[in-house]
């Protein structure tokens, strides 16, 4: 069994692991702001070590994707300094 794939219809067609409806993006960003993988695994009670294993595999083998994919849903860090500025607030 894949450990990460990708279903057209579900989840917007984004990388998920094995047969849950958890993107790997999301965990990725969860990551980034500071998540433990034991937090990780305590959130998400359907995920395993091993799957961690694999997401962070593919995220190291798919930067891009990853990436574009935090980006389409708004949560890039940077985004959000930008429009803080713009508003004269950072």
């Amino acid at each position: 069994m894949e450990r990460i794939a990708k279903t057209p219809g579900v989840c917007g067609g984004n990388a998920c692991v094995r047969d849950t409806r958890v993107p790997v993006w999301t965990l990725q960003r969860l990551r980034e702001l500071g998540a433990s993988d034991h937090q990780l695994l305590a959130d998400f009670p359907s995920l395993g070590a091993s799957d961690l294993t694999a997401v962070w595999a593919y995220v190291a083998r798919n930067q891009t994707e990853i990436r574009r994919a935090i980006r389409r849903q708004g949560l890039n860090g940077s985004r959000a300094q930008s429009r803080k500025k713009t508003r004269g607030t950072a």
